[in-house]
């Protein structure tokens, strides 16, 4: 069982000291600080998941990435592109979470500070009325010790007055100030004893009002560690999921990897751009001097034939009837 409370360990025997309540709110308003911390914290993961996400959307739209493949490596290549836009978009989607996430804790914080100006109001006011209250009882104090100190000097005069040998006038002054004395000393006691009862009874309604506070602020700090607590929590399982969903878009991937067949795209690049099938003959060697004395070749003229006549045939010339 718990044994520690603020309302059992925050307190001063001195009656004006605040130092108690003063070190709890100090506290409450560090917690305060330390929410919007984690809240900014959020905000600039945000932003930074949001750059990231963008820079991921730009890369596939502007950065070619094998873009003369062919076949199934094109096809894996393709996956492989908007599966990293898809990253880029998760990444953008928790952008949003974390500011949304963001926003929940500010509220929170503000919930906090507005539910906590109620009490810090009030007890505002106890302070400064238990303050006030204990000035004008020590005020009272000392001037009820001084109209004892005067009761005393006049008692002590009339008591001189007694054993001297004084005209009535003035042992009629002597009695009339011890008289005025007792009754200037009743009043301030009464004042005195009207003030230190007072203070008690504001004293009582401060303590009331301090342990309110101190239950308050400690349910306030409960629930605030709580929350801060599960605020991390979330975080860390938001970037959790973000990991399990990138694995799975990445397996996408692998998957189109997995269909790349080397076999068939070579087949399909060669189908496609084949230019022959038989290779280039080899050039022979070709002396220049052999080829200069077989440029000029002797010929010789063969025999002149013996035209034969054929009369039916007006191609050819008859030598003895001398027709062409």
């Amino acid at each position: 069982m718990r044994g520690a409370f603020f309302k059992d360990n925050f307190w001063s025997l001195d009656i004006t000291s605040n130092i108690g309540y003063d070190c709890l709110l100090q506290h409450m308003n560090d917690g305060r600080k330390n929410c919007k911390e984690f809240e900014d914290f959020l905000k600039e993961r945000a932003a930074i998941e949001e750059r990231y996400g963008k820079d991921l959307l730009t890369l596939t739209k502007k950065k070619p990435c094998g873009q003369t493949e062919i076949n199934t490596l094109k096809r894996a290549l393709d996956i492989f592109k908007q599966q990293i836009d898809n990253v880029g978009q998760c990444h953008i989607q928790l952008a949003q979470a974390l500011r949304d996430e963001a926003r929940r804790m500010e509220d929170f914080r503000e919930k906090q500070k507005a539910e906590r100006k109620k009490i810090e109001a009030a007890m505002d006011v106890m302070h400064k009325q238990k303050q006030m209250q204990y000035k004008k009882t020590m005020d009272s104090k000392k001037t009820y010790e001084q109209k004892c100190r005067e009761k005393e000097d006049a008692e002590q005069n009339v008591a001189r007055c007694n054993k001297n040998t004084m005209n009535q006038k003035q042992q009629d002054k002597i009695y009339a100030k011890l008289a005025h004395s007792k009754v200037t000393l009743e009043d301030a006691d009464k004042t005195y004893q009207q003030n230190v009862n007072l203070l008690d009874k504001i004293r009582e309604d401060w303590q009331s009002e301090h342990i309110m506070a101190c239950v308050f602020f400690e349910k306030q700090e409960w629930d605030r560690i709580n929350y801060y607590r599960n605020a991390v929590w979330t975080h860390v399982n938001q970037l959790s999921q973000q990991c399990v969903v990138s694995d799975g878009i990445h397996e996408e991937v692998r998957k189109g990897l997995e269909s790349c067949n080397i076999e068939r795209d070579i087949e399909c690049f060669t189908e496609g751009h084949r230019t022959g099938d038989k290779a280039p003959a080899p050039i022979p060697y070709e002396n220049f001097y052999s080829n200069q004395r077989n440029s000029a070749p002797v010929t010789r003229r063969p025999p002149p034939q013996t035209p034969i006549s054929i009369p039916d045939d007006p191609a050819y010339a008859s030598l003895d009837d001398y027709r062409l």
